[in-house]
């Protein structure tokens, strides 16, 4: 089969790593030496450039000789330093309203984490997924619980260890393989359905639908603020608030999680429901400031919306972006008419030109729906 109808595609298995005490030590000395060495970098690109004007990254190499406990860890661990932090620059510059000058990283972070590549020598590769764990350079057998078996014509690129701020060690294994291109499907006004964020339905689409939310979610939040009220109450750096704080951040951790489940749900359901989703590309962030009385960030659309692009894709299937000054809310779907009048804060209301009784979040979303088919029909090739 031709090149031309294959991709190479990645699947990522994240899963609980069980380090030894002597393999958690040497983790947190890699994690040091990550943060350390990326520090040590970014400074010096600052400052070669300053001096100048021109972008120039160190090699690791270049660092063990002023701090010689850099070769306590694995190179490989510190040369992907070198390679996120180029990354990095080539991201910030290609797009810099999206990606962020790199920043330097702190011992406060939400977690420390490493990452490994597969590197081919004459004994066999450097990661080995086996039955009895993970065979990683200098650690050693690495104990890791797989929910899911890789296949057979899977190849194993990358191993990322990561620890959380709650104590856990995790293992992001990075597969690669060769897929066969899906057929893309044709947008059609039947198949295609549109979706609006909701503050207080997460969202509603064009046919007036919208999720249900587990109560498991309310309640952890509602824990949560039980928690932070008890922790207001002690004493700053006594055992007990810090045996509270420790509760909080697994409690944090626990809502992240149902949060992320959620958006995994609510995307696959949707994905295979559909052959065309259009979302409108709000900035969340403008969206937050805008919105005083929700927490936006909180509800994790923005993660919705990615995993729902990735799925689609996936499967040959179009997500499109609609204009988020697009007058979607105003517009009545029924005859067409802009009602520049409509209050923001008005649920629902009536068009002055043909009289149709409209539900504001359910007309945004079919006004979505149409505004996604009709930017798709008028590319060059659609017919």
């Amino acid at each position: 089969m031709s090149t031309e109808t294959r991709k190479s595609r990645y699947t990522v298995l994240k899963v609980p790593a069980y380090p030894t005490p002597e393999q958690a030590q040497l983790m947190e000395k890699t994690f040091g030496c990550c943060r350390y060495l990326w520090n040590q970098m970014l400074s010096d690109v600052q400052e070669f450039y300053a001096a100048t004007d021109i972008h120039y990254i160190p090699t690791p190499a270049r660092y063990k000789k002023q701090a010689p406990f850099l070769k306590e860890v694995d190179s490989q661990a510190l040369c992907a330093v070198h390679q996120s932090l180029r990354k990095a620059y080539l991201d910030f510059f290609r797009n810099p309203k999206v990606f962020q000058y790199p920043k330097p990283k702190t011992k406060k972070a939400r977690k420390d984490s490493f990452t490994v590549y597969c590197r081919p020598y004459h004994t066999g590769p450097s990661l080995r997924l086996t039955n009895a764990g993970l065979q990683m350079p200098k650690l050693g057998l690495l104990q890791v619980r797989l929910y899911r078996k890789p296949l057979h014509w899977w190849s194993l690129r990358s191993v990322t260890m990561t620890k959380t701020k709650t104590g856990k060690y995790f293992c992001s294994i990075t597969f690669g393989y060769e897929a066969e291109l899906p057929e893309p499907v044709i947008p059609t006004p039947a198949r295609t359905v549109g979706l609006n964020y909701s503050m207080a339905r997460f969202y509603v689409d064009s046919n007036g639908n919208s999720p249900e939310l587990p109560p498991q979610m309310a309640a952890a939040r509602e824990k949560l603020a039980r928690m932070q009220r008890k922790l207001s109450r002690m004493q700053q750096g006594s055992k007990n608030y810090e045996a509270q704080l420790h509760k909080i951040r697994l409690q944090y951790e626990h809502i992240a999680n149902q949060r992320r489940d959620f958006a995994h749900q609510q995307s696959r359901r949707i994905a295979n429901a559909w052959d065309a989703v259009c979302v409108r590309d709000d900035d969340l962030n403008v969206m937050a400031q805008r919105l005083k009385g929700g927490n936006v960030p909180d509800s994790g659309f923005g993660m919705f919306r990615a995993f729902l692009r990735y799925k689609l894709e996936a499967q040959g299937k179009a997500y499109i972006d609609v204009d988020p000054y697009a007058p979607a809310a105003k517009t009545c779907h029924a005859c067409g008419h802009v009602n520049e009048n409509l209050p923001a804060r008005a649920r629902s209301w009536v068009c002055p030109h043909c009289g149709e009784e409209l539900l504001r979040e359910e007309n945004t979303a079919q006004n979505i729906r149409d505004f996604g088919l009709m930017a798709v029909t008028r590319q060059p090739g659609v017919a």
